[in-house]
């Protein structure tokens, strides 16, 4: 397994529509390093429209996957959309609440993925599509239990710079502090929903899997 070979997506539907249009999140993750992209996206799109955005933001920067993991969207089960990833090579795995084809870590991550989406959307109102990329590099650099580092170092194998560090080397004074301290707060709020979603999730698995 290498990295981006092997991914999980679904999509977090019914959220407010934002000024732009957009009603649902388009989760995908990367099964091996656990990171995501968060893409704002309609609930109305076709398949067709969906290939030229899976494309667009990660065919082109990660390549083509081995496999996908996605629920049974008709979307995702069109025959455009399975004609179109078997051209490319992709095998599609078709997941459902019940019987999850998904290690479980994967899917775990997912729901908690889901959990901190639609907790940010109540903060971030109609303009939640916005701070979606905040949403995202918050989640790529936080902690992940599973591989025990934040996806961010586990894809690239270095720490990542972060606007909390700049002032570390210097650099605070190229933005306008009060650009650098509503980002600040920012990922501190989204960190926040993520702590707790984790949390959750984490409880959830206990009860389902006890030690005894």
């Amino acid at each position: 397994m290498w990295k981006w070979e092997h991914i999980t997506m679904d999509l977090i539907t019914k959220l407010p529509k934002t000024r732009k249009g957009c009603d649902t999140i388009w989760v995908i993750v990367d099964r091996l390093t656990k990171s995501a992209h968060f893409l704002p996206i309609r609930e109305t799109y076709s398949s067709d429209k969906m290939a030229e955005i899976y494309v667009r933001e990660i065919v082109s920067r990660h390549g083509v996957p081995v496999t996908i993991i996605s629920d049974r969207d008709t979307r995702f089960t069109s025959r455009f959309w399975r004609n179109f990833q078997e051209e490319l090579g992709t095998k599609l795995l078709l997941s459902t609440a019940y019987h999850p084809q998904t290690d479980g870590q994967s899917e775990r991550t997912i729901q908690t993925l889901e959990d901190m989406l639609r907790a940010c959307m109540i903060d971030f109102g109609g303009s939640w599509d916005d701070y979606l990329p905040l949403a995202e590099f918050s989640y790529n650099n936080s902690y992940h239990s599973s591989i025990g580092m934040p996806p961010y170092e586990m894809l690239y194998g270095r720490k990542c710079r972060t606007p909390v560090c700049w002032g570390e080397v210097g650099q605070r004074e190229l933005a306008h502090k009060k650009v650098v301290k509503a980002t600040n707060e920012r990922i501190d709020q989204i960190r926040a929903h993520l702590k707790a979603a984790q949390d959750r999730q984490k409880s959830y698995a206990d009860k389902q899997f006890p030690m005894y």
